[in-house]
Parts: structure tokens; C-alpha cells; sequence
């Protein structure tokens, strides 16, 4: 990654490492900072030094709040981590956000695997995500209420993954690439 791009960027690492801090600390992100980034992302595609557009920064808001909005909508996300994706989406454009959205997923996906290991609960929470899949897969049977309450009751770790933790390490490793 060469300096200038670094320089364009510098805003939105600064406040997903805040995003991080308060995440790890009380497991939710306040909402000046979640929308300081939607703003910060929509203010700087008008600035001649933009990294995205304004079409691609709000293309890519969109984006990063549908991906996740499917999740929050299922009591897999919180509100905060919905408005954090859009408003990396905002900074990076509609395709980086899916990249992003996927690579937090498996990095996400790590994390918890670790912790469930760690604790002694892998097979638990292997068995709850089977369940899951299963309501998932009959979401049309069993319908949306049902299977919600299914995953609020097949909770494997004993603390929600702070989820801008993986969004920021995502980040990073797209923005190493260009």
C-alpha cells in the first residue's frame, strides 16, 4: 500500500480502532461513532482526494447495510455492527463491502471457533449452529419468530463476538492489497 492511499484512509482506521476499543470494552458501538463513520465516508467521496465516488460511497452504504441488515433481522448482529458496515461501505465502495463483508465473516468465524474452544463449549456450539442451519433452511415452515428465538437459545460463548474488531482486521488486509 503506497502512502498517499494510506493518507485517504487514515480517518476511517482511526475510528474503527475507536470502533474496536469500545467494542472489546462493552460489546456495542455508540451510535456518534457508527454514524461519524457513515458521514465521514459520504463527506470525503466529494473531496477531490476521495477514495470512492459519491454514487460508489452510497452504492457501497447500501451494500454494507443489506449484508448485514439480513443478520441483524436474525439476532445474529447488533444494530451498531449493521451502521459500522455501512459506514465502511461508504468509504470503500459497493464491491469492496462485499469483499469485506466476507472476509469478516471468516476471520469472525475464526474467533468464535477459538473462544469455543478455548471455553470447552466447540461441540456445543457445533450442534447449535446445525439447529440453526436446519430453521434456517425451513425458514418458510417454521417462520421468522421461531427462528429467532432459536438463536437466541442456542447462544454457544458467553459474550457477543465485537464484531468491529473483525471488520477492521478485514479492512486491513483489503486495503494491504491495492
Amino acid at each position: 500500500m503506497n502512502t498517499s492511499l494510506l493518507i485517504q484512509y487514515v480517518p476511517l482506521l482511526g475510528l474503527l480502532i475507536g470502533a474496536c476499543c469500545t467494542d472489546l470494552r462493552d460489546r456495542r458501538i455508540p451510535n456518534w461513532l457508527t454514524f461519524s463513520i457513515v458521514l465521514a465516508g459520504l463527506g470525503q467521496s466529494l473531496t477531490p482526494i476521495c477514495t470512492v465516488g459519491p454514487m460508489g460511497s452510497v452504492l457501497g452504504l447500501l451494500s454494507g447495510f443489506g449484508l448485514t441488515f439480513v443478520l441483524f433481522a436474525l439476532g445474529a448482529l447488533g444494530g451498531g455492527d449493521v451502521k459500522l458496515m455501512a459506514g465502511v461501505g461508504a468509504w470503500i465502495g459497493p464491491g469492496p463491502t462485499v469483499v469485506v463483508f466476507a472476509v469478516t465473516s471468516l476471520i469472525g468465524m475464526v474467533i468464535v471457533l477459538g473462544q469455543a474452544l478455548w471455553q470447552g463449549r466447540l461441540r456445543n456450539l457445533l450442534m447449535n449452529t446445525t439447529v440453526l442451519t436446519i430453521n434456517l433452511v425451513h425458514l418458510q415452515d417454521v417462520g421468522i419468530e421461531h427462528a429467532q428465538a432459536t438463536g437466541r437459545s442456542c447462544r454457544s460463548i458467553d459474550r457477543p463476538l465485537p464484531y468491529a474488531v473483525p471488520v477492521l482486521l478485514a479492512v486491513l488486509m483489503i486495503l494491504a492489497r491495492q
